[in-house]
């Protein structure tokens, strides 16, 4: 069976609910006007959307504290300004006192990540300074016993590699390899923290590679050393660190993708900036990370990915590009829509007239799915309980949608025609509330989901 976190590849193709080891989390920069507050964000994520983790880019207390009682897994960034600072253990003590423990309590911190792409800057005083400034907040951390809760990262640029084509030919530049980058590799197997990179197709594509990037159908490309076919850029690019990774002999840190996106607009010479490219990227995008199929190199796993970004930033510098990566405008509506917006299912005892009826009045078509974070145990019981009033056939071996041959798909295919079936009220959709509605169609190949 595929990884269990593969129930969106397909049949969402969009942003879920995740558990452990995987997830689709978002940027939240803020070099934006009138955007709405903190709190307000917080609560739209929580409540609106079904993104479960949120990557921000300061240690803002306003914002932190505003992710309160949410259930939102944070990583909160240090600037890559303060890293200097932060190689004096006393720094990195008050730091930790200042911006965490007064929030550990209610706020899901999840990482601190030190700096963004310091590496990549050249800066001496960056460079030197990042693995013990990540040090000293770690041990910080153990001081306070916050260490298994809160681990010590920091994002990467591709440019730390000086070869990624092919991918199996992956490696770390030059005097960095073993001097900078396999000391970090060693804090991070030590501390199980993740290995995370900023990853964009978007700056390596071409003309004749688009589809390639956009995860369409293509011819694929071959990695001459291993022989194995790569269908999109990104799995290239997470296998080429790998590679690296591996060359410097560490086999067991989680590799997280800590940026991707696609912009929906940018200026008169930029290639490929449209919206229906936008929405391509990101659907595709989530479609495989989290399929469970993995990547050539690192096959049946998924991916934890952080979408750039939840707003549009028209006060970043750059080009026009730069300020169109985001899935929504400031007023919270979206820039086009992947379906990352829920409707939640109310239980059958709640349930009042106007929301018992049918909710596709309007035209908008509508499918049961399970949350990704349902339990197993449950998700078995909505199939048995499903078939025995459903044509479950399509499921089971030979069928066209018995593959992935996981509980959670065959649960989408059960749970979807039983809310089908009778009717498409908002309650045969609860099944003990593992079940959410949505407005992505879920269907995938040859397997067609019926709304």
């Amino acid at each position: 069976m595929l990884a269990l976190s593969s129930l969106l590849s397909l049949f969402l193709l969009f942003i879920p609910r995740v558990t452990e080891g995987a997830g689709i989390g978002i940027n939240y920069g803020k070099r934006a006007t009138n955007l709405p507050s903190p709190f307000q964000v917080a609560q739209f994520l929580s409540q609106n959307t079904i993104i479960d983790r949120v990557k921000i880019f300061d240690s803002d207390p306003t914002t932190i504290q505003a992710f309160a009682d949410t259930g939102l897994s944070i990583d909160i960034t240090i600037s890559n300004d303060q890293i200097p600072h932060l190689t004096k253990v006393s720094f990195a003590q008050h730091w930790v006192r200042t911006n965490i423990i007064p929030y550990a309590s209610r706020t899901n911190i999840s990482r601190i990540l030190v700096g963004n792409e310091a590496i990549s800057t050249a800066n001496k005083s960056l460079v030197l300074g990042l693995m013990p400034a990540m040090q000293n907040l770690h041990k910080a951390l153990v001081s306070v016993s916050l260490q298994h809760k809160i681990k010590v990262s920091t994002a990467h640029s591709l440019a730390i590699l000086s070869t990624s084509v092919p991918p199996s030919a992956g490696k770390f530049k030059d005097g960095y390899d073993t001097a900078v980058i396999k000391p970090l590799l060693s804090f991070l197997n030590a501390t199980g923290s993740p290995f995370m990179v900023n990853a964009y197709p978007f700056f390596g594509f071409g003309v004749d590679t688009l589809d390639y990037a956009l995860f369409r159908l293509n011819n694929g490309v071959v990695d001459n050393k291993t022989r194995l076919v790569y269908a999109n850029m990104l799995d290239a690019q997470i296998d080429a660190v790998h590679s690296a990774i591996k060359r410097l002999n560490f086999t067991d840190i989680d590799i997280v993708i800590a940026q991707t996106g696609w912009p929906s607009a940018g200026g008169e010479s930029e290639l490929g900036v449209t919206k229906d490219f936008a929405w391509n990227y990101n659907k595709n995008l989530i479609r495989h990370v989290i399929s469970g199929i993995g990547t050539p190199l690192m096959s049946n796993r998924t991916f934890e990915t952080y979408i750039f970004e939840l707003f549009n930033e028209d006060l970043k510098p750059g080009p026009a590009s730069e300020r169109n990566f985001g899935l929504f405008h400031a007023d919270l509506t979206p820039v086009y829509d992947i379906g990352i917006l829920k409707t939640e299912v109310t239980p059958p005892e709640k349930t009042t007239v106007a929301n018992s009826t049918n909710p596709n009045s309007a035209d908008v078509k509508q499918w049961c799915i399970p949350k990704l974070n349902a339990d197993r145990t449950m998700l078995q019981e909505n199939i048995n309980f499903a078939c025995t009033q459903v044509d479950c056939h399509p499921i089971q071996p030979g069928g066209f949608c018995f593959n992935p041959d996981t509980i959670h798909s065959h649960a989408a295919y059960a749970m979807n025609e039983y809310f089908r079936f009778y009717g498409k009220n908002s309650f045969d959709c609860y099944f003990g509330g593992t079940g959410l509605i949505s407005t992505a169609d879920p269907s995938y190949g040859s397997c067609k989901f019926n709304s």
